[in-house]
């Protein structure tokens, strides 16, 4: 047992910010009790043990926890024993900022690389130059004339938050 304040504790915001509510209160009850069941957990939390299962692997898979399969004495089958990796937390959270800024840069790329048209309907889309010409700049939704979209702050907006993942993850 740790004496934790589970409700500031990284892994359980983290847990939280992933899947909401059902995630908070499955990493609570993974920082009460370590080596729990999918079954002593969702007595803990009252959630339903399919809920319980879904959130485990899910947190699983993005390796903040880690499960040991061992025999279940009484039953005689066996169980998952559940552990929190807090350490993990860091490493996820750096993964997905690389991840968010590769996306970002990707974004910013092809906006600086193309010329984009738009007919001002809010149910149309932007039309990329070359496809803009074939349909004699008028829009193939509305058939309004398509006038040339200025995205710089769309791309000053890419690049200031480029800038602030870039100098988050070098601190």
């Amino acid at each position: 047992m740790r004496s934790v304040d589970s409700s500031e504790d990284p892994f359980v915001k983290i847990a939280s910010l992933i899947g909401g509510e059902e995630y908070h209160h499955v990493a609570k009850a993974l920082l009460k009790t370590e080596d729990s069941t999918d079954e002593e957990i969702a007595i803990a939390t009252g959630l339903r043990i399919n809920i319980i299962r879904k959130v485990l692997y899910d947190l699983f898979g993005k390796a903040l926890i880690t499960g040991i399969r061992v025999k279940d004495e009484k039953k005689g089958w066996f169980v998952y024993r559940w552990r929190a990796k807090r350490d993990n937390v860091d490493n996820f959270i750096d993964n997905q900022k690389k991840k968010i800024l590769e996306r970002l840069q990707n974004r910013l790329e092809y906006e600086e690389s193309s010329e984009f048209y738009y007919c001002g309907n809010s149910a149309c889309d932007r039309i990329k130059f070359d496809y803009a010409i074939e349909l004699f700049f008028k829009c193939p939704n509305c058939k309004e004339p398509l006038n040339m979209v200025d995205n710089s702050k769309l791309k000053d907006a890419l690049r200031y938050k480029i800038e602030q993942l870039s100098t988050d993850s070098v601190k």
